[in-house]
């Protein structure tokens, strides 16, 4: 007979993940409280906790520099193609 995993909702997890952080009761007592193994509910704190650095970082600068690419991307395809242009125009003789 197999075991089949167990899945539990986001808020499931944030919920149980919440209470670990408050630390009011053990992990062996959030454990049973709601029915998931001791190391789940610390691997679900870790997730929690390395988030809220991620919440409260700077985004705006990684932003910047992906649209400062962006643009040095679509002018260089630019120059390009005005580079194919000019060349296909005096191969065919369309240049005065």
């Amino acid at each position: 007979m197999e075991r089949m995993r167990k899945s539990y909702p986001p808020s499931f997890k944030a919920k149980v993940a919440l209470e670990a952080i408050k630390e009011q009761k053990t992990s062996a007592e959030l454990a049973s409280l709601y029915q998931v193994h001791p190391g789940q509910i610390r691997n679900w704190k870790a997730v929690v906790l390395k988030g809220l650095l991620d919440l409260f970082s700077d985004r705006r600068k990684g932003k910047e520099q992906d649209n400062e690419t962006l643009i040095a991307e679509l002018y260089r395809q630019i120059g390009q193609q005005k580079v194919d242009l000019d060349w296909l125009k005096k191969k065919s003789g369309l240049t005065p």
